[in-house]
């Protein structure tokens, strides 16, 4: 398997694959390795991975190059990343015993009623390029705590990524029976799914998520999905800085090159703001500098060579129909995966670009008239991740996002997770929840413990 870098298209190294027979003898170190690390109290696990987010600190520049070299993103965005999920570990690692220990529900004369929280076992963690880091210890940060072995799957695009991770989890006393990588591409992914893991755990499309959740279901074993999204964001007539909320949401549109689960995919401004808005989110877009990931730019490579042309249709289509490019709208690279900021406006949802994840940097912005057709528009989606108004007034905001069926909403702000929150899909968006208290408890089974005397 080769390791591309996708500014330069020149090839990293080669790896080699996991072949199925490989990923069965992983399965079976993790297997008599499980139960050792289970016996570690949660106080030792908890010391183990605060070693491991020390060396992620110390190591942060080498780490954050051998990230933006094979998945494109520019290297403060890489440090970025690494900080932020320093910044979520630090959350779990604070609040694993509290949400992770035994539970006293009823303590009275001649009875106690206990909820205890047990590891799944064996879980398996397919994971995703975009943001490895973190969306990588959503998952296997909380399933080591609880006292789960784990088979970690990076995306074959960020698997050099996916080794670091593994050489400082082991350096930090995670043992080798505990944590085990596995190595390739949707290949490798097929032969996971065909093995007894008690607990499953995906990042990705939706097309293979369903795929992953109706090949898993006779197992009857959890499978969570955290899929795409179509996240809509609206500007109401009553936000009074316009250009700084343009500025703000161009960058929860283009950020990581729009390759962010909840980018906003999708603008609707109040027509009494509209011409202002665009044009101050035109202006901030042809600021950025585009470029090689390790000089200073915003914006740099996609990772992927198949998503150019996925852009190019949804700006083709796009303009059929009868809408204005504003920006961009072409690769501007001979060599390398790059795309320009492309921003669209007289769009509708007849569109693609209105309709379909785009998964790069490119925006549809739609004038409505009021709340209602804001409203209509933003629920006109098979997907429902998050959603965001900007808006004065709160009790408007929390209305709107009420009625929409996403797993986050957001006032006066967009593209943000917190680790105290549950991160979470409705519909092709996906299924469970990680983070919070919710993503320490998913990898768990609770039993009730009835007890007389």
């Amino acid at each position: 398997m080769n390791v591309i870098n996708p500014a330069t298209e020149e090839i990293i190294t080669t790896l080699q694959e996991d072949s199925p027979q490989n990923l069965a003898d992983k399965l079976e170190v993790l297997r008599k390795g499980q139960q050792a690390w289970v016996k570690k109290s949660l106080p030792e696990r908890i010391a183990i991975l605060l070693t491991f987010s020390q060396l992620l600190a110390t190591q942060i520049e080498d780490l954050a190059l051998i990230l933006t070299n094979e998945v494109g993103k520019p290297l403060q965005q890489s440090r970025n990343e690494i900080n932020g999920a320093r910044n979520r570990i630090k959350w779990m690692l604070e609040n694993a015993e509290k949400f992770l220990s035994d539970e006293v529900m009823i303590d009275e004369p001649g009875l106690k009623e206990i909820i205890k929280y047990e590891p799944l076992g064996l879980v398996c963690n397919i994971s995703a390029w975009n943001y490895p880091y973190l969306v990588g210890v959503n998952v296997f940060i909380p399933a080591l705590l609880s006292g789960n072995a784990v088979m970690y799957k990076p995306s074959e695009y960020a698997t050099l990524t996916g080794l670091e991770i593994e050489k400082l989890l082991k350096a930090a006393g995670v043992s080798d029976d505990a944590f085990q990588v596995a190595i390739g591409g949707k290949n490798v992914g097929d032969a996971l799914l065909d093995l007894p893991f008690q607990g499953y755990f995906f990042t990705g499309s939706y097309k293979t998520g369903q795929y992953i959740y109706e090949k898993v279901a006779p197992k009857m074993v959890p499978c969570q999905l955290e899929l795409g999204g179509k996240d809509p964001l609206y500007i109401t007539e009553d936000v009074t800085d316009v250009k700084g909320t343009a500025a703000a949401t161009a960058d929860g549109a283009f950020y990581n090159n729009g390759q962010s689960c909840c980018a906003v995919e999708r603008i609707y401004v109040h027509e009494k703001n509209y011409d202002e808005y665009v044009a101050a989110f035109v202006e901030e877009v042809k600021s950025w500098k585009q470029g090689l990931p390790t000089d200073e730019v915003y914006l740099a490579a996609l990772t992927r060579k198949d998503q150019i042309a996925v852009l190019e249709n949804q700006v083709s289509d796009a303009l059929k129909k009868g809408a204005k490019l504003l920006n961009g709208g072409q690769n501007t690279s001979n060599k390398g995966y790059y795309f320009e900021p492309t921003v669209l406006t007289n769009v509708d949802h007849t569109m693609l670009v209105m309709k379909e994840e785009s998964f790069g940097p490119i925006i549809g912005i739609m004038k409505v008239k009021d709340d209602d057709e804001a409203l209509a528009l933003m629920q006109d989606t098979e997907y429902g991740l998050t959603a965001s108004v900007y808006t004065a007034k709160q009790e408007r905001a929390e209305h709107i996002l009420a009625q929409i069926n996403s797993g986050s909403g957001y006032w006066n702000c967009c593209d943000r997770v917190s680790a105290a929150l549950p991160w979470s899909g409705r519909k092709h968006s996906g299924i469970g929840a990680t983070l919070s208290h919710l993503g320490l408890r998913a990898f768990t089974k609770p039993k009730g413990y009835h007890l007389r005397g």
